[in-house]
């Protein structure tokens, strides 16, 4: 998971298509062996790292692009 630096909401990776783009949407995503999210969007998988995150995504909650960071969880 990750967080935004901007609002500290956890992001679960809900994707949301650019305007500009062209292919047909179909999107799915799960959880691999390494309990990592894999998304795939037109037969292409992956696993979203926080290069792709802060290169592509807005946080849902603030609309804050190129702050992300991974989620740490308190023990």
């Amino acid at each position: 998971m990750f967080l935004c630096k901007n609002c500290n909401s956890v992001d679960k990776f809900e994707l949301m298509f650019s305007p500009e783009y062209r292919g047909s949407k179909n999107f799915s995503q799960k959880y691999n062996k390494k309990n990592e999210i894999e998304i795939t969007v037109d037969g292409y998988t992956f696993v979203p790292d926080l290069r792709f995150m802060n290169e592509h995504a807005v946080c849902r909650y603030c609309g804050q692009i190129y702050l992300w960071e991974y989620e740490r969880k308190q023990v």
